[in-house]
C-alpha cells in the first residue's frame, strides 16, 4: 500500500467497536442522571429514513440525517444513561438540558455540520471523576442501544465512532 491509498479498513469485532466507541460514549463530558424521558418516539425521524433521504454521499452529518437525527439519538441516549444504575450516579449534578445541547454540538461538528461545540475539552471535563474502562464500556452500551434503535446504518456508526473514539484517552482515568 503507498502512502496516497491510506489505511486499509477492515471489519470491526465487538471487542474492537467497544474499544473505539469508548470515546463517543462520553463526548459531551458525559455520565447523566436522568430522571424521565419524552416516550414520544412518533415524532422523532429514525436515521435508518433520513439517511436514506440523504442518500449516500455527502458528509457524515448529512448521512446521519443532520441535526433531527442526531438529537433523537442523544435524547434516547441520555435516558438510557440515566437508567443505567452502573454509571448514572457520576452526573447526578448535571446540568442535562446544556449537556444535551453539547452533546449535539459535539457531534454536529464532528460529523461535518454546521454546529459548533463550546464545551470544555475532554480531559478537563473528565478530571478526577476516576471513570474506569467497565465505566466506560457500560455507556458505550447505552449508546449502541440508541444508534441500533434509530437504526443507523453500520458504515455511518463505525465512521462515527472512528471520528470521535480517540477522546477514549481523555476520558478513562481509573
Amino acid at each position: 500500500m503507498t502512502q496516497a491509498e491510506g489505511p486499509v479498513r477492515r471489519p470491526m469485532g465487538r471487542r474492537g467497536f467497544l474499544k473505539t466507541a469508548g470515546g463517543l460514549a462520553v463526548f459531551g463530558g458525559a455520565f447523566v442522571l436522568i430522571g424521565c424521558g419524552d416516550d414520544d418516539d412518533d415524532k422523532k425521524p429514525t436515521a435508518a429514513a433520513t439517511t436514506a433521504a440523504a442518500g449516500a454521499g455527502g458528509t457524515l452529518y448529512t448521512r446521519l440525517g443532520g441535526k433531527p437525527a442526531i438529537q433523537a439519538v442523544v435524547d434516547d441516549f441520555l435516558v438510557n444513561v440515566g437508567g443505567d444504575t452502573r454509571i448514572n450516579k457520576f452526573f447526578a449534578k448535571t446540568d442535562l438540558k446544556r449537556l444535551n445541547t453539547l452533546l449535539v454540538e459535539q457531534i454536529g461538528s464532528a460529523t461535518g455540520g454546521p454546529e459548533k461545540y463550546t464545551g470544555r475539552d475532554m480531559k478537563t471535563t473528565h478530571a478526577g471523576l476516576m471513570i474506569t474502562k467497565a465505566d466506560f464500556d457500560a455507556l458505550v452500551e447505552d449508546l449502541v442501544k440508541s444508534l441500533d434503535k434509530f437504526k443507523v446504518p453500520e458504515k455511518e456508526k463505525n465512521e462515527l465512532l472512528g471520528i470521535l473514539g480517540p477522546l477514549n484517552t481523555d476520558i478513562v482515568t481509573a
